[in-house]
């Protein structure tokens, strides 16, 4: 799993996320981000990050991401350990 690949799965499930106001609206309250932040932090990789972590959060949303994306949930998880903060075995 490359840094790239992740950031581009990250950046999907970003776009997962604004399809869903309501989930949106969670992400933002829980980061302390707001829409300006999203779109000057979007490509970087700490942010990308966050959005992985969020979506390890709730099963529903991972689920329905890996579904839209025919990408299996422990797929996601071993591409989030290739971005900054993952855990070590996590």
């Amino acid at each position: 799993m490359t840094t790239a690949s992740a950031e581009i799965v990250a950046l999907k499930a970003l776009g997962f996320l604004a399809e869903s106001p309501a989930a949106l609206d969670r992400f933002l309250a829980e980061t302390g981000a707001d829409i300006l932040i999203l779109r000057d932090r979007a490509a970087e990789p700490e942010f990308l990050a966050a959005v992985m972590d969020f979506l390890l959060t709730d099963d529903g949303l991972l689920q329905g991401f890996c579904e839209s994306e025919l990408l299996e949930p422990r797929t996601f998880h071993m591409l989030r350990r290739a971005l900054p903060g993952a855990t070590p075995g996590g």
